[in-house]
């Protein structure tokens, strides 16, 4: 047995006892879910700016095809064409309010991964663990394509492809595809495939479920198989436009559109692109035939085809605007697919938040209004009556709401203050605001970034392990 299979086998026991009051077995899961040769084919690599701190830590561990940023520790982990950004991570000396208890950070922050295997993941912000705050932690866990683990510590926990556990710690869960939480805290918990679930303590919860004839359609999986669907088939017919830029390594790559915009090297720009101000373009993103307006983003593996962003467009990790023109201050979340045609535009309005995994496939023209909420599955005008509801309506809500596949209760207000509130800090972090050498963020301290490449071992019983390193400044 090679030193890889060995990795293999060590992490699938330790995520199983984690699991094992669900009966989950993660080995089918795993093994074969990775062609062997692509292990000991693509290098890693770290980036660094005079922005972030340098301390890069690996050991006992497959990286084949990731990139790291920030203050990240691995062992004992198979890390596949996954992104771990380290550059939301507290500092030393950080106040953090804790219900009512101030506690003072007595260390930088850093991302521990150990025992862990993770296949095309975007790891991202912060532990929102209250006992664990400076160390944002993933722990004997199995996370399939394309997955979001963003500001989650986890351990124990298994995430289907294209789920989301976003700002929860996680403890012993099984995270079915295409499932959103973000609910603080979940243990010992299986969340269905195609569930969305956003609860803030007593003041909201919002569900939403998929029909289980429609999910199949975007993302299947079943045990032992590749994932399959109309996702991953829109991802996979783009691959080659990322190996073209993958193998194609420059120090001196300098691909930025104007001095307050940050364009990764590892991006697909596409035939006619225009980038203003202030746009941050993250790795992994494709950007083709577009126009993103001053303080637009694109984070890690989005898609924007043949569409208009004006301004201050967040578009979260994952999601994909096909034929769309969105107005100023929208938001896309987490893996959202909204797809229009030449036949069948998208037109969204101002200030409209597309929920996280939102599933927008026109079949004929739509129109968004501004200021409205957007979930769930949508193909015609009579499914976003369905599925959508004004912000005034909204804020004005208290109590139940049942409408079609969601169920709401709570306070609106709330709910509509939680969003606002959060794209703000995107809009903040990403550099959105940035003038006159105020208020930078992403798109500015990311402009000048240098890569250290790793490579694994080429041959013998450790082919496709990667020799202990340790990046200091």
């Amino acid at each position: 047995m090679t030193k890889i299979e060995e990795l293999m086998e060590l992490i699938i026991s330790r995520a199983n006892i984690n699991l094992r009051e669900f009966s989950h077995d993660v080995g089918p899961y795993v093994r074969g879910m990775i062609p062997i040769e692509n292990l000991w084919k693509f290098y890693a690599f770290y980036g660094m700016t005079l922005h972030h701190p340098v301390s890069f830590s690996f050991q006992r561990s497959a990286l084949a095809g990731s990139y790291f940023l920030g203050n990240c520790d691995v062992d004992r982990s198979l890390i596949y064409k996954t992104d771990v950004r380290g550059d939301e991570l507290k500092q030393e000396g950080d106040e953090i309010m804790v219900g009512d208890i101030k506690v003072v950070l007595q260390k930088d922050e850093k991302i521990y991964i150990k025992d862990s295997f993770l296949i095309k993941n975007l790891v991202h912000n912060f532990s929102h663990d209250p006992e664990n705050l400076a160390e944002f932690a993933i722990r004997n866990t199995v996370s399939m394509h394309y997955a979001n683990i963003h500001g989650a510590s986890m351990r124990g926990c298994f995430l289907g492809p294209y789920a989301t556990v976003d700002l929860t710690s996680c403890h012993d869960c099984v995270v079915g595809e295409y499932a959103y939480v973000q609910v603080g805290e979940l243990r010992h918990e299986r969340v269905d495939a195609g569930e969305v679930w956003i609860k803030s303590g007593d003041d909201f919860d919002f569900v939403y479920q998929f029909p289980t004839e429609v999910l199949p359609k975007y993302i299947s999986f079943e045990k032992g198989e590749q994932p399959g669907g109309l996702l991953i088939d829109f991802v996979e017919d783009r691959q080659e436009d990322f190996e073209e830029i993958f193998g194609r390594y420059s120090c001196d790559a300098d691909r930025q559109a104007n001095q307050t915009a940050a364009v990764s090297r590892y991006a697909v720009i596409k035939g006619d692109v225009e980038i203003s101000e202030n746009v941050l373009i993250a790795q992994r993103a494709y950007i083709q035939d577009s126009k993103l307006g001053k303080g637009a983003n694109a984070q890690e593996n989005c898609y924007i085809i043949d569409s208009h962003l004006k301004g201050n467009n967040v578009t979260a990790h994952g999601g994909k605007i096909i034929h769309a023109t969105m107005g100023e201050d929208g938001f896309v979340g987490f893996n959202a697919f909204l797809r229009g045609s030449e036949e069948c535009p998208l037109t969204v309005g101002s200030n409209c938040v597309i929920m996280p995994h939102t599933i927008m496939d026109l079949e004929e023209p739509l129109t968004v209004p501004p200021a409205h909420f957007v979930w769930g599955y949508i193909r015609n005008q009579k499914d976003f009556e369905e599925n959508s509801m004004s912000m005034e309506d909204f804020i004005n809500l208290e109590g139940e709401l049942n409408r079609g596949n969601m169920h709401f209760h709570g306070s609106g207000r709330a709910f509509v203050s939680a969003f606002a509130h959060r794209i703000e800090h995107i809009l903040e972090a990403n550099g959105a605001y940035f003038e006159g050498g105020e208020q930078s963020g992403h798109a500015q301290m990311g402009r000048n970034q240098s890569y250290n490449t790793i490579e694994p071992y080429p041959e013998g019983e450790m082919r496709g392990m990667f020799p202990t390193i340790r990046i200091t400044p």
